[in-house]
């Protein structure tokens, strides 16, 4: 039998499939789909997880992509026989990948809210997530190899325990967001607890090629108690709770994180110009407003060369602050002056700069009062440093705060100057050698706890 034949009628039983269970009640639906679930906690040792950051794994990645999205109607085959989007250019952009026996079998990008937004946005209101604190990610292009999709997800949940457990432990993130087709979206609701962002289906989904869509959300931190109650007596195979939660995967390669950061951006200028100008148009089909955007992100001389020239006459946006700041997850205490030890604050630095931070703070603290900061930078990296609060509450972050640096020491510097020199995660890591003593300069994985952690590390505050 041909494989176009054989395609069809698989789609024509799952078609068939799909429209028989439709007849039963929801509960029942939702509970026969968890009764098919098999993440195996032991995996083949052949298969790989790491973020995608080489020519050839981002290639593979991004011609995975486009022969699921044209094989499933939602978008027509590209010359270039890959799919790369606008927000795979971004630096809050990780691609994702598995490969089994050496061959990327499975991918998907965490879109984090940069300078475009989210996909979704063009049809879903995020007004009710972005009431809620935390930060958002959006989940989109994922692609499984069709040798794989029948295998009880031997890729796809690896895949998503990896999602899972980068948007926790690395990624900073709260909020999952995800568009996806109808068919789709049941399984979703009732295996991770997606839940709808609106009842009715968005009839053409643009950047799915036109296709139907439903938008959903993932509380991470409600996620985690609500899978221990519904899968927490369920056998090993079929407990989400364990296998997300608790188990730890070999096969997953960590980034390596010498500060707190919460992005592994991977995009050289060799990278953008391959992909964007090279072997796609990307770049040649972005409106004025993208093209100055990227402009302002990649500031660097040898970014201008291969990034998409603007209309003669038009300038790259001017820098809105003296000092570019730096997306990070840092614990940190404040005692301001006159207080008691006992009196320390516990904030959470979300950006940092040469000159100032952002916290988020559990109360208000005084303004223009100068205070001690003590900031855990990286794995045994704190600096220590005068500060002063100098202004508060932004509208959305109700409790954030920002500090203006009176006094740094020598780590705040060091590490701002390796935040400063690193463009992707690589160069940072090889910045911070030669800005952060040796010692103190270890991979962010060699601190984090073993099974049964929870927490990201970046969230406990060393003694």
């Amino acid at each position: 039998m041909k494989n176009p034949l054989r395609r069809t009628l698989r789609k024509a039983a799952h078609e068939g499939l799909r429209r028989a269970l439709a007849f039963l009640p929801r509960e029942a639906r939702f509970e026969l789909y968890r009764r098919m679930v098999d993440c195996d906690p032991q995996p083949d040792p052949r298969l790989r997880l790491k973020i995608a950051e080489t020519q050839d794994e981002l290639e593979a990645c991004f011609r995975l992509l486009h022969d699921a999205y044209v094989a499933s109607g939602f978008m027509k085959p590209d010359p270039s026989g890959l799919r790369v989007t606008p927000y795979h250019a971004l630096p809050t952009t990780t691609t994702l990948c598995a490969s089994f026996d050496g061959e990327v079998v499975g991918t998907m990008s965490l879109i984090r809210e940069g300078m475009f937004g989210f996909p979704l946005q063009s049809a879903f209101d995020l007004g009710a997530v972005r009431a809620r604190q935390g930060r958002i990610a959006e989940i989109s292009a994922l692609a499984v190899h069709p040798r794989f999709r029948r295998t009880g997800g031997a890729i796809l949940f690896p895949l998503m325990k990896f999602m899972y457990e980068y948007c926790t432990r690395f990624f900073d993130t709260r909020h999952l967001v995800i568009a996806v087709h109808p068919h789709k979206a049941e399984l979703y609701e009732s295996l991770l607890l997606f839940e709808r962002l609106q009842q009715h289906v968005v009839g053409c989904y643009d950047f799915a090629g036109g296709a139907p869509a439903v938008g959903a959300t993932l509380d991470l931190d409600h996620a985690r108690v609500a899978f221990e109650s519904l899968y927490g007596r369920r056998s090993p195979r079929r407990n989400l709770h364990r296998y997300f939660v608790l188990e730890r995967l070999p096969h997953i390669e960590w980034p390596e994180r010498p500060l707190h950061t919460t992005n592994d951006p991977v995009m050289t200028p060799a990278l953008l110009d391959w992909f964007f100008n090279q072997r796609t148009k990307v770049f040649e089909s972005l409106d004025l407003r993208r093209r100055l955007l990227l402009h302002a992100a990649y500031r660097e001389a040898d970014y201008a060369s291969v990034l998409p020239p603007l209309p003669g006459g038009t300038q790259p946006q001017p820098a809105l602050r003296r000092h570019p700041r730096f997306s990070l997850a840092c614990p940190a205490r404040v005692l301001t002056d006159g207080s008691e030890p006992d009196d320390a604050v516990s904030v959470q630095v979300v950006d940092v700069s040469a000159g100032g931070f952002r916290a988020i703070a559990p109360r208000p603290l005084p303004l223009d009062t100068p205070a001690w900061a003590w900031v855990d930078l990286g794995p045994g990296l704190r600096a220590r440093m005068r500060v002063t609060p100098v202004h508060a509450a932004r509208p959305d972050t109700p409790r954030s705060v920002g500090f203006r640096i009176d006094e740094a020491d020598a780590v705040w510097r060091g590490a701002v100057a390796a935040l400063q020199a690193g463009r992707t995660h690589r160069e940072l890591v090889q910045a911070c050698q030669g800005s952060v003593p040796p010692a103190r300069c270890r991979p962010v994985h060699a601190s984090v706890g073993g099974a049964g952690t929870t927490q990201p590390v970046v969230r406990t505050l060393a003694g």
